[in-house]
């Protein structure tokens, strides 16, 4: 009888991970086709513009669906690790976005477009990420979720420091789109995970496709309204995503070694730290800078899902025993 009462929620759980897994794997390639088709064929998806908010929703909305109060007692039993990342988070990228942006001596909206990438909380398809790398998916999803609760606050302060130099920010403006864009998504999300617990766990197989679907959309929004100038200035925005995302992967992974914490911990704080909500910094920018200033945002929302699917995979494979650490699938 135990095992028949059961069998429905293994079953589910494992139409979760494999669609996971899928989702996974098709998302860069479903990413960098949407931004193709939008830059060298911007004219039909220039209008889509003002649904870039709305499509943040949706995948903040799909966010909350899949976490449970439970998932934020890791804070309480191990608040180190999660304070560690969540520090790392709002520490390491600002400065890198901040510091690369110097260096490569990038335009003002470019680099207020790169800092504000910095400043956003992780990223929403890092728990994924981190899962098939055998990384701590509790602590992942701990360290996304604070992390995104805590952007109304980090977000437009850091970006308001930052980027300040470079273009006008309003910070109280912001923060009340963060709201609007990230926290009552997430916490709708969660309320309706609570209250229709079974109805929920019916469609949580297709969240990762309805995301998928959405981060695509956002991209291919962005991209299209700013084809002109990726083509004017692609290469050198290219290189300041490629260089913030491998120092984040870099330096997340540094930290976690210097406190001791375990290997499948240690990847986790890289995914965490490297991967980033570049379509809510994309948007964000859109709205309070320039157009030019949301590329970081998009070009970054393509490559750090396929340098994340690329470095998961490489993880995965690598069969030391300490990897080999049984965790749940991603939620």
């Amino acid at each position: 009888m135990g095992m028949s009462t059961n069998q429905p929620a293994e079953t589910a759980r494992h139409a979760e991970e494999r669609s996971a897994r899928v989702a996974v794997t098709l998302f860069p390639l479903l990413i960098l086709a949407g931004g193709a088709v939008a830059l060298f064929f911007p004219e039909p998806f220039t209008g889509l513009s003002p649904f870039i908010n709305p499509g943040l929703m949706l995948i903040m909305f799909g966010m909350g669906l899949t976490l449970t109060l439970p998932d934020f007692g890791l804070v309480v039993r191990q608040p180190l690790p999660v304070l560690l990342g969540v520090v790392a988070q709002y520490v390491i990228m600002p400065l890198l976005g901040w510091g690369i942006s110097a260096a490569l001596g990038l335009p003002p909206a470019l680099a207020a477009g790169v800092i504000l990438v910095g400043c956003a909380p992780g990223g929403t398809a890092s728990n994924v990420v981190t899962y098939l790398a055998r990384g701590n998916v509790a602590l992942s999803v701990a360290m996304t979720s604070v992390s995104t609760l805590l952007a109304p606050l980090f977000t437009p302060l850091l970006t308001l420091w930052l980027a300040g130099q470079y273009l006008p920010v309003d910070p109280a403006s912001m923060a009340l789109s963060i709201v609007q864009i990230v926290l009552v998504p997430v916490i709708l999300g969660l309320a309706v995970r609570a209250l229709a617990p079974r109805l929920v766990d019916r469609v949580l197989p297709a969240l990762p496709w309805v995301s998928v679907a959405a981060i695509t959309f956002v991209v291919i929004a962005v991209v299209a309204g700013s084809a002109e100038a990726i083509f004017s200035a692609g290469l050198l925005i290219l290189l300041a995503v490629i260089l913030h995302n491998g120092l984040g992967y870099a330096l997340g992974y540094g930290a976690a070694k210097a406190f001791r914490l375990p290997v499948p911990s240690r990847r986790t704080m890289a995914v965490e730290v490297g991967m980033q909500n570049s379509g809510l910094a994309a948007g964000l920018a859109k709205t309070y800078f320039a157009p030019e200033a949301a590329l970081p945002g998009a070009v970054f929302s393509v490559w750090h899902n396929v340098s994340g699917a690329l470095m998961a995979a490489i993880w995965r494979r690598s069969g030391a025993a300490a990897d080999q650490v049984e965790e749940p699938a991603p939620r």
